[in-house]
C-alpha cells in the first residue's frame, strides 16, 4: 500500500509507537496485557495505513470539458447553500460543502483546471466541521483558481479531530484538474464555492469521490 507523503511525518511516527506496542507485548508476562498491547498496536498500524493510504484515482471522463469541476475530496456532501455575494468570485455564488469522517480518504485533488490566483492560510479554531460556523473560524487553506470559465474557490477546513492542513499550492501556479495537492488529517471538510450560474451536480446527503465525482458545471443554477 502506496503512503502519501504530505503524512510521512504522522504516518511513520504512528507506525513506529504500533510496532513498539508489538514488541512490547511480545516481553510482557501473562494473557491479558500481552494481549491488549498487540491488539492495540495492529489496531494502530492497519489505520495508520489505511488513512494515510494514497491509491490512484484515474480522472472522470465526463470531466474533459471546461469548466467543469470535481469533488476535490472524498467524503459525503452536507451543504449546497446559495450565497447572495461572494466577495473573491465578485457576484452570487453556490457553496458545496464535503464533509471527511476518519474514514475516507484523505488526500485532496485539484477540482479544476486553471491558474491559481490566490493562496491564503487563515489560522483559527477547531470547531466541529460539520458546524456551519466551521467555514469562517476554523484553521482553513483558501485557494482561488482561474479557469477558463470563471473563478473557483476551494477551502481545506480543519475539524475537531483535524489539526493540520497539509498543501503545496502557490500563487501563480498552473494547476490540472484530479491533480494531488494536499490533504488534511484526520476529519475535516472542504468548501468549493462556483459561480450562481454553474449548475450543481451532486445533492445533500450524496457520496463523493475526489478526481470522480463532477459536483458542478457551467450552466443554470439547479440545486
Amino acid at each position: 500500500m502506496i503512503l502519501t507523503p504530505y503524512g510521512y511525518d504522522n504516518a511513520f511516527l504512528m507506525l513506529g509507537v504500533g510496532i513498539c506496542l508489538i514488541v512490547l507485548a511480545l516481553t510482557l508476562g501473562g494473557i491479558v496485557l500481552p494481549l491488549l498491547a498487540a491488539l492495540l498496536g495492529i489496531l494502530l498500524i492497519c489505520f495508520t495505513l489505511w488513512f494515510f493510504r494514497d491509491p490512484e484515482r484515474p480522472l472522470v471522463a465526463d470531466a474533459t470539458g471546461p469548466g467543469v469541476v470535481v469533488a476535490p475530496a472524498d467524503g459525503q456532501v452536507t451543504e449546497v447553500v446559495s450565497l447572495a455575494h461572494y466577495p473573491a468570485l465578485n457576484g452570487p455564488a453556490t457553496q458545496i460543502t464535503i464533509f471527511l469522517s476518519p474514514v475516507n480518504l484523505h488526500v485532496n485533488r485539484y477540482p479544476v483546471s486553471g491558474i491559481v490566483r490566490d493562496v491564503t492560510y487563515v489560522p483559527g479554531k477547531y470547531l466541529m466541521a460539520f458546524n456551519p460556523k466551521a467555514s469562517e473560524e476554523n484553521e482553513r487553506s483558501i485557494i482561488t483558481v482561474e479557469t477558463a470559465t470563471g473563478l473557483i474557490e476551494f477551502r481545506q477546513i480543519t475539524g475537531f479531530l483535524a489539526r493540520r492542513i497539509v498543501y503545496d499550492t502557490k500563487r501563480g501556479d498552473v494547476v490540472r484538474i484530479g491533480e494531488r495537492f494536499g490533504m488534511m488529517k484526520f476529519g475535516s471538510r472542504m468548501d468549493i464555492i462556483v459561480p450562481a450560474s454553474y449548475s450543481v451536480d451532486v445533492r445533500v446527503g450524496q457520496r463523493t469521490r475526489s478526481a470522480f465525482t463532477i459536483i458542478a458545471r457551467p450552466g443554470t443554477l439547479t440545486a
